[in-house]
């Protein structure tokens, strides 16, 4: 059997599937199962010639067509009810066939529970579901995220003597890919061409957009470029590229900073006549500006205009959002005056977009000033809203307007989330309200809501640096005798703390015990240590840990570096500090402004400083060390 080589999912696959309907979704006379013979009715037998007084058995899909055909092919789901309850009435019953285009319909307007209940309504008169109305029926347990029940129904579609096709197919790879498998999802793309089926164009953008979304644009790619080259691929198999599957890569390119590839691609699909559409483009300028390169996107922004390919909402959000992220707020106000001109109205993720920069580059005046303008602006402030200003309040030690704000949130019924929780705690540990963060720590259980790694990191963090370690290690001990799964970063947390008060005999033996564990110091949990070495002047113990973290594969980061170099411009030892800037140049690890003061303090305390600088490794310009050198030769 073919349905022996695909994926298993346990499932009551015996029987035709019980589709079950939440009673709030319950209809008067909808779907009920009405009387009929015991005999099954089959679609030959449900034939019947047409009367005078029955002229809808003409075509069973009458009335659904003529509903159609009278509202220009936009039918409210009412109507749609109101058609199934005149044809499940007719006598003699219509074909099964004429249910088809109802439940099409009713599937393509999202209208699942109903499909369902129709399904079930055909399986309980006695009716045999047709092969175009298990298909449906797949597919919407594939939108849903229930692809296992869609293998089940493949598995009916197969015992009732019907052959999977290729649109059976993409919807289960598309399925697989809606729930993170993609394994899985490849496993039975491959198996497709075994079971005598080829794949089209909307298999291979269904695939790709899977790879693409779950971080596999490499494979995503290569998959492209096989396809795409124009070969036979055995059997005379041939896939030509269409505008999903070109957009799906391009999407994928950009978001993970391949831009040059992702030009290569757009160019590509215009030679091959596909004309990009605003999703495409809004992929390709969102890149390009992420990547600084500006004038692309604006050229990339005229050129779609000029193919009267309108901007969106979406398109100048994102550009509102790059332009703010660099900086450049008075372009980023200037694409929203533009963006209201053409028609364009600002949306809450455009305004929280603003707002979220305005917090973060300090200027909270004018952060508070557009929150509270978001009412005149036709929309009230959403969990993000109020989660940004929260933070930016905290962010400048205002906690007392971040908790007040919090409060009027909930009042008006914003559901706060275990981020909103996170960052208030945080911000009262970091003015000294530890009674108002321990509140809040047990309000946000209190409300169903589970902390989670980061919330318990915030907690010990804020614990340790307001001198209570006692505390924070009675939460620690709690944490290690609950399910709760200990991760590095609570390690990390802790250790830290534990260094900074001055406690690092008990911080190392947490770090043993964390290494007992079976979890694996990353470059954080090496810096902490190395960091608190240094402090104790025990150099040749924290050199050791530099080496070990390189031998076990851990590459130290600029933190690490520069820690050490501080510690051994102490010690005198400028060899190892001249050492450490060599490894940094062949790690590519760049320099900023605290490694440039390190090289001052190096040749200052070396009267032979010209014979030490030409000692000094030669880093790849970067825009910060550049401006850094200029301003130590304007001064020389």
């Amino acid at each position: 059997m073919v349905f022996k080589s695909l994926p298993c999912y346990s499932s009551a696959a015996a029987k035709d599937l019980s589709l079950s309907v939440s009673s709030k979704h319950k209809l008067s006379s909808l779907f009920m199962p009405r009387k009929t013979p015991n005999k099954p009715q089959t679609p030959q037998n449900n034939k019947a010639k047409p009367t005078s007084s029955n002229p809808i058995n003409t075509s069973g899909s009458y009335l659904l067509q003529n509903l159609l055909n009278r509202n220009s092919g936009n039918v409210s789901l009412s109507e749609l009810r109101l058609c199934f309850d005149e044809m499940i009435r007719m006598n003699p019953t219509p074909p099964v066939s004429s249910f088809d285009p109802l439940i099409v319909v009713l599937a393509k307007n999202k209208h699942y529970s109903d499909v369902f209940k129709l399904y079930n309504w055909i399986n309980s008169n006695g009716l045999f579901p047709s092969f175009r109305m298990i298909n449906v029926l797949l597919n919407c347990f594939c939108n849903l995220n229930r692809v296992s029940d869609g293998f089940v129904a493949l598995g009916i579609m197969i015992r009732r003597g019907y052959n999977p096709n290729i649109v059976t197919y993409t919807s289960l790879v598309k399925g697989l890919c809606l729930e993170n498998k993609i394994i899985e999802a490849i496993s039975l793309f491959k198996k497709i061409f075994k079971l005598g089926c080829k794949p089209n164009a909307v298999t291979f953008g269904t695939l790709i957009n899977g790879l693409c979304r779950t971080g596999n644009t490499t494979i995503a790619l290569e998959l492209h470029e096989q396809m795409a080259s124009g070969k036979d691929h055995g059997d005379g198999f041939k896939c030509t590229p269409d505008l999903v599957w070109y957009g799906a890569i391009i999407d994928g390119l950009s978001k993970e900073g391949l831009i040059e590839k992702a030009k290569e691609l757009f160019l590509e699909m215009k030679a091959n006549g596909i004309c990009p559409d605003v999703v495409v483009y809004n992929s390709l300028m969102h890149g390009l500006c992420h990547t600084e390169k500006w004038e692309e996107a604006k050229a990339l922004f005229n050129e779609m205009t000029d193919q009267d390919v309108q901007p969106d909402v979406v398109t100048f959000t994102a550009w509102i959002d790059v332009l703010s992220k660099a900086g450049k707020m008075k372009e980023a106000y200037d694409v929203l005056e533009m963006m209201t001109e053409r028609g364009h109205h600002p949306n809450v993720i455009t305004y929280n977009t603003l707002l979220d920069r305005l917090c973060h580059i300090g200027r909270l005046s004018q952060a508070k000033k557009l929150f509270l303008s978001f009412p005149a602006k036709g929309f009230e402030p959403d969990l993000f809203s109020y989660t940004i200003l929260i933070r930016g309040l905290c962010k400048k030690w205002k906690t007392g307007e971040a908790l007040s704000l919090f409060r009027e949130m909930t009042a008006k019924g914003v559901r706060p989330t275990v981020v909103t929780y996170n960052t208030l705690i945080c911000g009262l540990f970091h003015t000294g309200n530890i009674d108002d963060a321990r509140k809040l720590f047990s309000e946000m259980q209190v409300h169903h809501l589970v902390p989670n790694a980061s919330t318990y990191a915030v907690f010990l963090s804020g614990l340790c640096k307001n001198k209570h370690v006692s505390e924070a290690l009675e939460v620690f001990h709690s944490l290690k005798c609950s399910e709760f799964e200990l991760n590095v970063q609570i390690f990390n947390t802790l250790i830290d703390g534990l260094c900074k008060s001055e406690k690092f005999e008990i911080a190392w033996e947490l770090y043993q015990g964390f290494i007992k564990r079976g979890l694996v110091p990353n470059v954080v949990t090496y810096s902490i240590l190395i960091h608190a070495l240094c402090e104790n002047g025990d150099f040749e113990k924290a050199n050791g840990m530099f080496l070990e973290m390189e031998r076990k594969g851990c590459a130290p980061n600029l933190v690490t570096y520069s820690t050490l170099m501080h510690a051994f411009i102490k010690n005198n030892e400028i060899s190892k500090v001249v050492e450490l800037l060599h490894k940094m140049a062949e790690k590519n690890v760049p320099p900023d402004a605290s490694t440039f003061a390190i090289v001052i303090d190096v040749l200052s305390k070396d009267e032979k400083y010209r014979q030490c600088l030409s000692l000094l490794p030669t880093f790849p310009v970067q825009k910060q060390w550049k401006v850094e050198t200029i301003s130590l030769k304007s001064e020389a």
